[in-house]
């Protein structure tokens, strides 16, 4: 057996002459919980469907819970549990008939018991007959979750699956997903939310099909050696907008983004980002100050300097 649940490299996904995941190399340790970040496009959904056995990678190697990507495909399917970023379970049936019907898609034994266990983790048991189409969205996360682990999978794969999902339900799913984890449960979850990439043990950053970071929060920010400002217009916060596109333009500035009262402006070259602000530093109503980078400045600054893998011709 190995350490590493997932072990791949040069994993690569082309449609129509563009590579959608180009070249990835992965890994996580058993029992890890990888938040798996990057814009719309980026290419998360792919790289977990290849991970999972759903998609075959058109270049590539490795393994997934110590099964060959390509040659145990159905293997894994059999130890991982996949959940989609759209509810795809059956909103006529109740919870209880959706999660035996799952159990009978993987013919699992003791079915009732299995599902009552799952009923009772999730905390879906006085539901069980409620129809799924009349759940909320935090339910139906719970639902879904409860039919990914129906079968005791090692490795969960979760496709952004706090989407639209209150604050309250998104804490309860994080709570749930550490305990998976501290059973020894393997967990790669993709998200838009800082908040919740705060709470994963590390990190993995992707954009237009590249892999551009990896790590703890903290290797992550000290890797990208950003030099950060911070303005502030407690007179006239509105004054702040009319900064945000000259900003933006200006040499060697990767990101300019607003934190409420606060905007960060951020860059690699320290000279280049003073030399941004200068014109502006004078002005009464700002007060400027150096703030550390957090992680959406080094995602904003990553993205900026990606290329994008749809403007590029084909080939």
């Amino acid at each position: 057996m190995t350490d590493l649940a997932i072990d791949v490299k040069g994993l690569t996904k082309r449609y129509d002459g563009r590579a959608v995941v180009d070249n990835v190399k992965l890994q996580l340790a058993t029992g890890r919980i990888c938040g798996f970040l990057g814009p719309n496009g980026s290419g998360k959904t792919t790289t977990i469907r290849m991970l999972c056995g759903l998609l075959t990678p058109d270049a590539g190697e490795g393994t997934c819970l110590g099964l060959d990507l390509k040659r145990d495909a159905l293997k894994i399917k059999r130890q991982v549990g996949y959940m989609t970023q759209k509810f795809g379970l059956y909103e006529d049936l109740s919870i209880r008939q959706n999660l035996d019907f799952v159990a009978r898609l993987f013919e699992l034994d003791q079915r009732p018991k299995r599902v009552t266990a799952a009923l009772d983790r999730l905390g879906l048991a006085t539901r069980a007959q409620q129809l799924a189409g009349s759940l909320s969205g935090g339910w139906k996360q719970r639902l879904a979750l409860a039919a990914c682990l129906l079968h005791e999978p090692r490795l969960l794969l979760l496709d952004e699956p706090t989407a639209g999902v209150d604050p309250k339900a998104r804490r309860e799913f994080w709570d749930e997903i550490h305990r998976l984890a501290a059973e020894g449960i393997t967990v790669l979850v993709s998200t838009h939310y800082m908040d919740e990439a705060e709470r994963c043990h590390e990190l993995a950053y992707i954009a237009y099909g590249k892999l551009l970071a990896r790590g703890t929060e903290g290797q992550i920010i000290e890797q990208a050696k950003l030099t950060v400002w911070a303005v502030q217009a407690p007179g006239d916060p509105a004054s702040l907008g009319r900064l945000l596109a000259p900003l933006k333009q200006a040499p060697g500035v990767l990101s300019v983004a607003a934190f409420g009262s606060t905007v960060h402006i951020a860059g690699q070259d320290a000279q280049l980002v003073e030399a941004a602000i200068a014109p502006f530093r004078d002005r009464p109503e700002l007060r400027w100050s150096r703030a550390d980078a957090n992680l959406e400045d080094v995602f904003i600054s990553l993205i900026g300097q990606a290329p994008d893998n749809f403007s590029v011709a084909k080939p």
